[in-house]
């Protein structure tokens, strides 16, 4: 099994036309993810990889959404944390930053989630009704 980061995905899912790196750079991600027998994708490149589409792409949140489903689909791709993942994908599409929602979802067996000054991820996560709830620390 293989490793891949966040610049592999991205190569891997994101046309870049006028960088001449990335029209090197292409073919070689989809040999990786197409032709390796198992490829592993770490929780960090997922929530690093979404930055990148997000801020670098400017890609709407959707089209993070498929790319990500595609990902978790592809048969001999284990993306760590999977479950967490796809709750994440969920709640991003119902208006959750998507960082605040993976780290939701990697604490859904906590009493509660607690932050200093995130009063959007609270008041999102109050109209979500999220169970564990997320708090402002006092």
């Amino acid at each position: 099994m293989i490793a891949v980061d966040t610049n592999v995905l991205a190569r891997f899912y994101c046309d870049d036309p006028d960088d001449p790196e990335a029209a090197r750079q292409r073919p070689v991600a989809r040999r990786v993810m197409l032709e390796s027998p198992a490829v592993f994708v770490p929780l960090t490149a997922i929530l690093e990889f979404e930055w990148v589409m997000r801020g670098f792409y400017e890609a709407e949140a959707e089209s993070f959404c498929v790319a990500i489903e595609h990902l978790l689909g592809m048969p001999h791709v284990t993306v760590e944390r999977w479950e967490a993942v796809k709750d994440a994908l969920d709640l991003l599409r119902r208006g959750l930053d998507f960082a605040d929602a993976l780290h939701w979802a990697c604490s859904r067996s906590c009493e509660r989630l607690v932050s200093f000054d995130d009063r959007r991820f609270v008041r999102r996560a109050r109209r979500l009704a999220l169970i564990p709830e997320v708090v402002l620390a006092r």
